[in-house]
């Protein structure tokens, strides 16, 4: 037997909600993927609310439960963690902006009304604000912060989505956990910005997901070992009739038939993979 192998679970579809906006424009061709593969390659990784309600957060994969919510899926295999796992993580993504000018994305930030946009004198100190404050990095060198007036945490979030929402349909993004703008220089000739995102405990959102409101896209980062990836479960077997037992039954079923035949392998050492 493997120790510590990763606990799946057949969840009902419904009951799994995001806790930050997800990728619209990477549902379809992940739709037709899916089809054409019919396998579930990496199961998402959720974590129950534990409000009473059944419900699970979706920490890593909204676009696969969102693709198969689209193609009216009842159930999905899902890696299923706990709150208080000490091996579960919540980091912060920032954003690599790049595709507009600098000036037009500071002309943007500027029109929003809860924000007051700070050039920051690197060499003084400034008083702390509320709510840790976004910051903006140019290319040029030059340092803003975007500071709010004291509101409740629903507006602090209702104000994130309109940063991200200045750039996010005018320009590219990734995401990095780098916090210095001069080493992207180099790879992004029309580098517009780094944006630099406040970080988030985990019980926070919770607490948000559970209300329905949800964080801007690619600001989460939540890292859970161990990590259960190339499933690669038959879909035929989600999108069945069948009861949820049943397949459950049949989930657990295949997978210790799976490490019987030796096709389980655990990797303790840090692993970079070329093939996703």
């Amino acid at each position: 037997m493997i120790p510590n192998i990763p606990t799946l679970q057949i969840l009902p579809l419904k009951k799994l909600i995001l806790h930050e906006d997800h990728d619209i424009q990477r549902t379809l061709p992940l739709v037709a993927k899916l089809r054409a593969q019919g396998i579930l390659r990496n199961p998402p990784i959720v974590m129950p609310l534990g409000d009473g309600s059944g419900r699970y957060m979706v920490l890593d994969g909204a676009n696969r439960v969102t693709s198969l919510q689209e193609m009216e899926f009842p159930h999905i295999v899902a890696q299923v963690v706990q709150a208080d796992d000490p091996h579960v993580n919540l980091q912060t993504w920032n954003h690599v902006v790049w595709g507009m000018s600098s000036k037009a994305l500071m002309t943007d930030l500027r029109k929003i009304k809860e924000l007051d946009v700070v050039k920051v004198d690197t060499h003084k100190s400034v008083d702390a604000p509320k709510y840790v404050p976004v910051q903006i990095r140019l290319p040029d060198g030059k340092l803003y912060m975007l500071l709010e007036s004291p509101s409740d945490l629903a507006h602090h979030i209702h104000v994130l989505h309109k940063v991200v929402n200045a750039y996010k349909t005018r320009s590219s993004l990734d995401r990095t956990s780098q916090t210095l703008v001069d080493s992207f220089k180099a790879i992004y000739p029309d580098l517009t910005a780094l944006v630099l995102f406040p970080s988030f405990k985990i019980k926070t959102v919770l607490k948000l997901a559970g209300q329905n409101i949800v964080l801007p896209t690619g600001i989460t980062r939540f890292t859970a070992s161990p990590r259960a990836l190339h499933l690669n479960y038959p879909l035929h077997e989600l999108s069945s009739g069948r009861p949820i037992a049943y397949k459950e039954a049949y989930l657990q079923h295949w997978i210790q038939e799976r490490i019987k035949n030796k096709g389980v392998r655990q990797y303790a050492e840090a692993t970079f993979l070329f093939d996703e």
